[in-house]
């Protein structure tokens, strides 16, 4: 039985980005519902004492960046079934952070198609913070 879904999704596909704006508003926000007071993401000394310009923010906050990214192109269309990163700059105070994606490779195997994904999220300068990679099964 082959598996429909309402836009299969093509190789070079780019992802629609999701952006933010970083800085103690948001940190605060997701150290309140993940319970990461950390100084070193609340306290612009402490981050310097850590060896960079200002607090920086949670290396898990890119992580749920790239999630939502994912979860909102396959917009109920399949399911996430795997997201990998790797955070390689810090997220500093001020940033305007943008999840990006495209598709790498399509896949059909017994009639379900899958996507293999490579995201990252990227400060305003490009500079990449976090590379990934995801995989989508469509259902």
């Amino acid at each position: 039985m082959t598996q429909q879904i309402s836009v299969a999704p093509t190789v070079g596909e780019e992802l629609p980005p999701f952006v933010r704006e970083t800085g103690f508003a948001a940190w605060n926000r997701y150290a309140a519902v993940n319970d990461e007071f950390v100084p070193i993401h609340m306290d612009d000394e402490a981050g310097r004492a850590a060896g960079y310009p200002t607090a920086f923010g949670m290396g898990n906050l890119q992580w749920s960046y790239l999630h939502v990214l994912v979860r909102e192109w396959v917009a109920g269309r399949g399911r996430i079934a795997r997201l990998s990163c790797q955070f390689r700059n810090p997220n500093l105070k001020g940033q305007t952070v943008t999840a990006r994606g495209v598709v790498s490779a399509v896949n059909e195997d017994d009639g379900v198609i899958s996507a293999e994904l490579k995201i990252w999220t990227e400060t305003q300068d490009g500079t990449v913070l976090a590379p990934g990679t995801a995989t989508v099964v469509f259902e």
